[in-house]
């Protein structure tokens, strides 16, 4: 990014630019930075635009800007409700609108000047589908805004119970377990969906709205050693080994398939409460396997249908996800389980080819294993889901989306038309990642997504929405920009790709509306200037986190007064990638970075020092709220204090960390800078909790500390949800 934007060749330029690429762009410190000539060709190769010379780059120019002008109706048109559509004329002017539920809408739309016309604006939100002489398109009317905490609790200060799936442990009886009661054999550790049912039930008692969970987005069966939940293989499926079957199939069916010990030596167990990843996938699949064996012979005839009936309705999608899982398994025993679809022979890459056909024909069984297996995993989230709205949480389960997929993985292979290939996922150096950061992830091309009729966008929101209340996207800026960078290249040398960000907004609360489902949007890092008002505008709640409510023009540490935080947002102290408030407090994420070799013995005592001023400031933001009399701050972390400021903010919405609740010091993931020594590193994703969840929010100090929350929550003050 050295290369000065006058030193590119003008026509390359022109075409980064007409492409959707930033030729430059601010850091975090308002600095203009500017993008050079090498990394604008990978992209532009990457979005499948030839650049290879200047008169190239003018071929492609062309290409595009009358690909723009004359091309064919676009195959998704995005509108406001109410408002006004317009269109490129092909022919007639009469149109025929089918709505969702079959019925039309007749009329006649305006000619505007010879090549525009408008349909007069559509009063419900939905997808309709138009037929208008030549033009036969999908209008998506979207509503003025996402569902409100009002309209959706009842209420207008609300708060939600956060929780990493996987931290959760069950109790463990002899034998299996009933939905409710202890778990199977192998599902001890690691988390499954019954789980966050009990919690979701022990949560809503304590007045919490929601269960905001980690992604459970579909992982890699066969290898256990990807399990970082925000690098799935596929945004569109589950992660099925979440799935708790007794929950699903019920005591007796388990039983009379002999499950005990999953057929696995039972664990040692964990060392310093850490999960052992591939212990838990051996155990977990070899149960379900059996059970899978079990299943066709001795499942009920009911159990059978709803199965079935999944299948057909999942479709090719399903279909696809399936074959990869089996091919995937397959291929690890030659090629080891870290490889991706592209290292398969060339017959297999195309999940569409006769060769997969005739794959998933002559391994019928491990194709149906997989669909087994999501069919378990989707049924038993609907009942945590279900459950939590039956104990009272008018939001139930909050899903997280994850900003990306891993390139190598089944979303990647099933639809590698609207995926990227040749450049990761990241974000620019900032204050807090000065190297910036390289995340390993795929995505949507916007060009793909046009010529496609958003419809993986679409699919991901639903999927996400499926078993859910409320929806947290991950990165949410990643719908106005993307920073991308090269394969091969560090992650400071990206530049942005822009992305249809009202559109994909629109739709976004379009698709909140049909589910009734709160939105939030991490809108942490280099935001883009009018970025947090076209959240505001669409009803999108964005993310205040205390570690970052603080004020970077004082000379001194000082925290912003609670009282000018937004009232649109969530609050919270921390999130999954930043120090809980009892390792913030004792410098826990410091002594980690010390240990990965982030920081030399120097710098990690500078950043004491810093800590030590931070917590004072803290300390005075207390004070002046009226929550603590004057006098020095504590050794101990003020867990009861902050949580009461915290979620006495004005935002509509608070979000607690079990973490936090529970007074743990460790955070579940610490973002690397640059790759370390794995046994220096920090384990991210494998810490789990004490107690078990049956009884984790029964204690007097976690259930006075809920009480806190709870009662300030009640006497926060009420600012208007669009403000």
């Amino acid at each position: 990014m050295s290369i000065a934007t006058h030193m590119l060749e003008p026509e390359l330029r022109e075409l980064a630019e007409e492409a959707g690429l930033l030729v430059t762009w601010r850091d975090a410190h308002g600095r203009e930075r500017q993008v050079g000539a090498q990394t604008l060709r990978s992209l532009l190769d990457a979005l499948h635009v030839p650049c290879a010379n200047p008169a190239q780059c003018c071929e492609s120019l062309h290409a595009l800007r009358v690909a723009g002008y004359r091309g064919a109706s676009p195959r998704i048109v995005v509108a406001q409700l109410g408002q006004p559509v317009f269109l490129r004329r092909h022919g007639s002017l009469h149109y025929r609108l089918q709505r969702e539920d079959g019925t039309y809408i007749m009329g006649t739309a305006r000619d505007l000047d010879g090549d525009y016309v408008a349909i007069s604006g559509l009063n419900r939100p939905g997808y309709y589908q138009l037929e208008m002489g030549a033009v036969h398109t999908v209008i998506a009317v979207a509503p003025r805004r996402c569902p409100t905490v009002t309209e959706l609790a009842g209420r207008t200060h609300a708060w939600v119970l956060g929780a990493q799936v996987y931290s959760l442990r069950r109790g463990v009886a002899n034998g299996a377990s009933d939905a409710a009661g202890a778990a199977l054999p192998g599902w001890e550790t690691g988390g499954d969906y019954t789980a966050l049912g009990i919690l979701a039930r022990q949560a809503a008692a304590h007045g919490a709205a929601g269960l905001a969970i980690s992604p459970v987005h579909a992982m890699f069966s066969a290898d256990p050693q990807r399990y970082s939940p925000y690098a799935p293989s596929s945004r569109l499926f589950l992660n099925a080994l979440h799935a708790d079957p007794v929950a699903v199939l019920g005591r007796d069916f388990v039983l009379a398939a002999g499950v005990t010990d999953g057929g696995v030596a039972p664990p040692d167990g964990p060392q310093d409460g850490l999960l052992d990843w591939p212990q838990v996938y051996a155990r977990r699949l070899s149960t379900l396997r059996r059970l899978h064996q079990h299943f066709d012979a001795a499942a009920s005839r009911a159990l059978q249908t709803d199965f079935e009936a999944f299948v057909r309705e999942g479709g090719q999608a399903l279909f696809n996800h399936a074959s990869f899982e089996a091919l995937h398994a397959h291929y690890a025993e030659t090629l080891g389980a870290s490889h991706g679809w592209q290292d398969w022979p060339a017959e297999y890459r195309d999940p569409s080819s006769a060769a997969v056909r005739r794959f998933s024909a002559a391994h019928e069984d491990a194709l149906r294993f997989h669909l087994f297996l999501q069919w378990l995993a989707a049924r038993n989230l609907g009942q945590a889901h279900a459950g939590a709205r039956e104990a009272g949480m008018p939001l139930g389960l909050v899903a997280d989306m994850a900003v990306g997929t891993d390139p190598g993985g089944s979303q990647a292979w099933s639809q590698q038309g609207q995926l990227m290939t040749g450049v990761s996922v990241g974000a620019p150096p900032d204050i807090f990642q000065p190297e910036g950061q390289d995340w390993g992830l795929t995505a949507f091309s916007p060009h793909a997504l046009h010529e496609h009729g958003h419809d993986g966008f679409i699919q991901i929101v639903r999927a996400a929405l499926a078993h859910a209340g409320g929806l947290r996207v991950d990165h949410i800026l990643g719908l106005a920009r993307m920073w991308l960078v090269p394969q091969g290249a560090p992650p400071a040398e990206g530049a942005y790709l822009r992305y249809p960000r009202d559109e994909l907004m629109n739709l976004l609360a379009l698709e909140a509306w049909r589910h009734r489902a709160l939105v939030v949007g991490e809108n942490l890092g280099t935001v883009p200037e009018d970025f947090t008002e076209a959240m505001s505008r669409h009803g999108i709640l964005g993310m205040n986190v205390l570690w970052f409510e603080q004020d970077s023009t004082a000379q001194r540490p000082a925290f912003r007064p609670r009282s000018e935080w937004p009232g649109q947002s969530m609050a919270m102290i921390t999130t999954h990638d930043l120090p809980t408030l009892s390792g913030w407090w004792v410098g826990r994420d410091i002594e980690w970075r010390e240990r990965q070799g982030e920081f030399d013995a120097q710098a990690a005592e500078a950043q004491r020092r810093d800590r030590a001023a931070q917590k004072g400031a803290l300390w005075q933001a207390l004070q002046r709220a009226g929550l603590i009399s004057d006098g020095a701050a504590p050794h101990e972390p003020p867990t009861g204090t902050v949580l009461a400021y915290v979620a006495g903010a004005p935002s509509v919405v608070c979000s607690v960390a079990l973490e936090d609740v529970l007074e743990s010091p460790e955070q579940p993931n610490l973002p690397e800078s640059g790759r370390r020594d794995a046994q220096l590193r920090h384990p991210n994703w494998r810490r789990m909790l004490e107690p078990a969840v049956e009884t984790m929010l029964e204690g007097e100090r976690v259930a006075g500390l809920l009480g806190i929350v709870r009662k300030a929550r009640e006497q926060a003050p009420s600012l208007e949800e669009n403000a």
